[in-house]
């Protein structure tokens, strides 16, 4: 059976894969930007838009990271205003549940799927460092069993509060004049190792029951929470190989929470260049690739692997000799990416092999190894890349991720859409009024 294919639009700015310095580039925090980039999506029948979100700006040897594009906006202010400039496109906000509290952010995304229709979305995230923490009254942080924990039981405690409400609570019924059909509507207790709350919920029940619940940790407890409570995975497993492995691995897990195939959607995050010719569009990309790794660039990658200042260290020559200091106590503070890595030393002796392999510098090096998914070429062969990948089960969609803000996005919709639809694995119009149905989801 063929799939159809499902795209969503990332906003960028806090990662290095927007090129704020091309002179294309916008803001990355004027409204502007934001309505452009999600009208964009929505005209190219995009299932979503998506934000990512820091607590706190990170910083590399007691600097803020400054090759990020800088400034945060609130999640919910954002989403809330593109809700009144769009019509069907889905509204995902990344939302931490280390650092927030359940009623709050129940009640956030209750009131933001009223205020568009029906079209909210959570990506669950948990937040492993203190130096995040510190922004908190909490402070401090958790142990990964802890946190996974502790995201599970938000959740229990978020559904049982939109669960509070039942569709037909509201009556509005001016012949008797009863406006609620029961007096405990939205009343709530829940106790566990977490949270100890009782009291009422205050929004009615959202148009979609529930938000779209996504997820997007990759470690065994992040693959089983996924598995258990998510409707999507924000996957950073994009590439062929082992975006089929993370695929089949993910599926393989819900028969044991009574839930079928699709009732998960593996989308990963993926970016694209568009030439008039697959030449192109290569040489487009390699030139996109040296703006978004510049020397400074390569040499705050290399410090976060090495765990040591190398400031002096030439991006143009080879790898240093030094081996990386391993430890929790890391150089990159606030940066997530720095757990990715296993034993560092062992990780540097593979840079090393590839480096001395392919004769790369230590900018050449760091373009190779941090380069995600990618889809190059002509609009042709990118909607056939695109396709293939699905169809392949290497995914269900992608969430595509421009370099350049706010108007990256255009071409791929004018171009590579239509192509998808003559294909016949894309919508020619959007099938539902709420996120959930043009996911394909079941209805809550």
């Amino acid at each position: 059976m063929t799939k159809q294919v499902h795209l969503a639009a990332h906003f960028p700015g806090v990662n290095n894969t927007t090129v704020w310095s091309d002179p294309a580039a916008g803001s990355h925090i004027e409204f502007s930007s934001f309505v452009h980039l999600a009208q964009t999506a929505e005209r190219g029948l995009f299932d979503f838009f998506f934000l990512a979100e820091g607590l706190r700006l990170r910083e590399q040897n007691g600097q803020i990271y400054d090759l990020d594009v800088v400034g945060r906006p609130d999640t919910f202010t954002v989403l809330s205003a593109i809700a009144a400039v769009t019509t069907h496109l889905g509204l995902t906000g990344t939302i931490n549940s280390t650092f927030n509290e359940p009623y709050e952010v129940a009640r956030q995304f209750a009131s933001l799927d009223h205020l568009s229709d029906g079209r909210s979305a959570w990506n669950v995230v948990t937040s492993w460092d203190e130096f995040t923490g510190e922004n908190f009254r909490r402070g401090g942080y958790l142990p990964q069993d802890q946190r996974y924990a502790r995201a599970k039981q938000f959740l229990d405690v978020a559904t049982k509060l939109w669960d509070s409400w039942n569709a037909d609570d509201v009556l509005a019924d001016v012949a008797s004049g009863h406006y609620l059909a029961r007096p405990d509507v939205g009343s709530f207790v829940h106790r566990d190792s977490q949270f100890d709350i009782r009291g009422q919920f205050n929004v009615p029940r959202p148009p979609q029951g529930r938000p779209v619940i996504f997820q997007a940790g990759d470690s065994d407890d992040g693959r089983e929470f996924a598995a258990a409570k998510a409707d999507a995975i924000f996957s950073r497993h994009a590439k062929y190989a082992e975006g089929r492995e993370f695929y089949a691995d993910v599926k393989r897990r819900l028969p044991a929470y009574g839930r079928r195939r699709e009732d998960l959607l593996v989308l990963p995050a993926a970016t694209f260049v568009l030439g008039d010719t697959d030449a192109d569009a290569a040489e487009i990309a390699r030139e996109v690739r040296l703006q978004q790794v510049s020397g400074q660039t390569a040499i705050k990658f290399l410090e976060q692997l090495w765990n040591r200042d190398l400031s002096d260290h030439d991006p143009d020559g080879p790898l240093p000799q030094v081996d990386p200091v391993p430890g929790e106590n890391t150089v990159a503070k606030g940066r997530a990416s720095v757990r990715i890595h296993r034993d560092p030393r062992d990780v540097a002796r593979e840079w090393r092999e590839l480096a001395s392999s392919r004769k790369l510098t230590t900018r050449e090096l760091i373009v190779e190894v941090t380069g995600r998914q990618s889809f190059i070429g002509s609009p042709a062969t990118v909607a056939g890349a695109i396709n293939d990948f699905v169809q392949a089960d290497v995914a269900d969609g992608f969430i595509l991720v421009p370099h350049i803000t706010p108007g990256g996005l255009d071409r791929f919709v004018e171009d590579v859409v239509p192509l998808l639809q003559e294909l016949g694995v894309y919508r020619t119009e959007y099938p539902g009024q709420t996120l959930r149905e043009n996911l394909g989801l079941a209805r809550v």
